[in-house]
């Protein structure tokens, strides 16, 4: 792995300090955001913060910091979450470019590209390490177990099925974060107000995946409340999904998506199989519905983005341990609707969930 000794100038002192930084995602080339791509080398100007100056925002004067991120897939929530992320760090004065130098690694949905970059990180000895999304965190932990380089994840359904929190919500170690618990009961009950006479749903999973494995125990015990039944199918990689959806799609009155990353990469498969046969799909959060899902009850992933920043800035600024720290969630969701879909379904929204949704889409965005 590259490394690259980036000399910061630090305020108050005429000291000159090493700071490594790792260059390196799972192919070792050059800048990009995935795997096989090199992590985002970040011109990280030192900041050159004196004590008391209003305009500095640093925690502490002076202060410069080394992070790492590793993201498990390219996809939309993940992406906002890291946006949030750093929104989070800015607020609390440790800024990208200022006083903050970024490696950033993306594992393409891979877990074996997921171990790499997490040895990566941890070999490059950054202040802290990110985490985004339940393999990249295992990864991330288990690599840093050993080391005293602090972990903070976030889009994490279920940390304590995740093994990264006690029963009780307190660390496991040196590692803390938020979680995107989805509010299962939320969708069910949107479901059924959208679509009142459906009695099927399907979901596709990934069965190597904690969070998806937790929401689909969630929903299998709580879909009968709502009068539905619900066939599964899980998968282990994304070329099982076109597969899987052509079975589930022959049974079911609609599909509802997880946050699962895998399934999240081959959503545009599942969208052009399911519109061909007039079937809705749900999704779990706003981008989601951006790009065809008819409606999803789902987190705002820049708001758990910025909580989780807010928690590393804690950390970096010594005010505490990771280990201190138990993982937070965000409880509020918001309906999103897409009319653009509904029309091309036949399906009609009705006035009281466009009335209460926290937004409308009239249009698909195309995959970029």
């Amino acid at each position: 792995m590259k490394k690259k000794m980036i000399a910061m100038l630090m305020a108050a002192a005429v000291l000159m300090t090493g700071l490594t930084g790792c260059t390196s995602a799972a192919g070792g080339t050059e800048e990009g955001t995935s795997a096989g791509e090199s992590a985002q080398e970040e011109d990280a100007g030192a900041s050159e913060g004196e004590a008391g100056d209003a305009g500095t925002a640093a925690g502490e004067a002076g202060a410069s910091y080394t992070i790492g991120i590793s993201q498990f897939a390219v996809h939309g929530s993940l992406d906002n979450c890291r946006e949030g992320f750093l929104q989070g760090l800015a607020e609390e004065g440790i800024v990208e470019g200022e006083n903050l130098t970024v490696d950033y690694m993306n594992a393409e949905a891979s877990t074996e590209y997921a171990n790499q970059i997490a040895a990566d990180l941890v070999s490059a000895s950054p202040d802290l390490i990110c985490a985004i999304a339940t393999p990249s965190a295992q990864s991330c932990y288990n690599a840093a177990m050993d080391e005293d380089i602090p972990v903070v994840y976030t889009a994490i359904t279920d940390p304590v099925a995740a093994q990264l929190a006690n029963e009780d919500g307190s660390a496991v170690g040196n590692i803390t974060g938020t979680s995107d618990k989805l509010p299962v009961e939320k969708q069910l009950e949107m479901i059924r107000e959208l679509l009142p006479d459906a009695k099927t749903i399907g979901i596709i999973y990934t069965t190597s995946e904690a969070n998806s494995e937790a929401s689909i125990a969630e929903y299998e015990a709580a879909v009968e409340e709502y009068g539905f039944t619900l066939e599964t199918v899980g998968i282990s990689t994304i070329s099982e999904v076109s597969l899987a959806a052509d079975t589930l799609l022959a049974k079911v009155d609609c599909l509802n998506n997880l946050t699962d990353n895998t399934v999240v990469q081959a959503l545009p498969t599942i969208l052009d199989k399911a519109n061909a046969k007039g079937i809705p799909v749900f999704g779990s959060e706003i981008e989601q519905v951006k790009k065809g899902c008819l409606a999803a009850e789902g987190l705002d992933y820049v708001a758990l983005g910025v909580t989780t920043g807010k928690m590393a800035a804690q950390i970096l600024k010594g005010e505490a341990e990771a280990s201190e720290l138990p993982y937070e969630s965000i409880a509020d969701s918001g309906l999103y609707l897409n009319t653009a879909v509904a029309e091309s379904l036949g399906i009609t929204i009705p006035e009281s969930a466009q009335e209460r949704a926290a937004e409308i889409f009239t249009e698909i965005t195309a995959e970029e």
